[in-house]
């Protein structure tokens, strides 16, 4: 049986329960974690480790674009949209 993909109409799966303090402390620890992945990044490329490298810079990369979108969220006004 093939999985269809959702289009996000339907509600049954979004609570929409949270609420701002959430948001901001998600963002909060979104950040803190980025940042220990960019300066593990800077660590292991300065000392050759290409796998960890490559493990810190893949996880850095993806925080931006989780930070970008609760940036987003709360209504950042720097923010267009998270998708560029």
């Amino acid at each position: 049986m093939s999985k269809v993909l959702s289009d996000h109409s339907d509600s049954e799966h979004f609570s929409y329960s949270r609420n701002w303090d959430e948001i901001e402390t998600m963002l909060h620890n979104a950040e803190r974690v980025k940042n220990m992945h960019y300066m593990n990044y800077l660590r292991d490329k300065n000392h050759n480790n290409k796998s960890e490298t490559m493990y810190h810079l893949r996880n850095y990369k993806a925080l931006e674009g989780v930070v970008k979108t609760l940036r987003w969220v709360l209504g950042d006004k720097e923010v267009n949209t998270p998708l560029k």
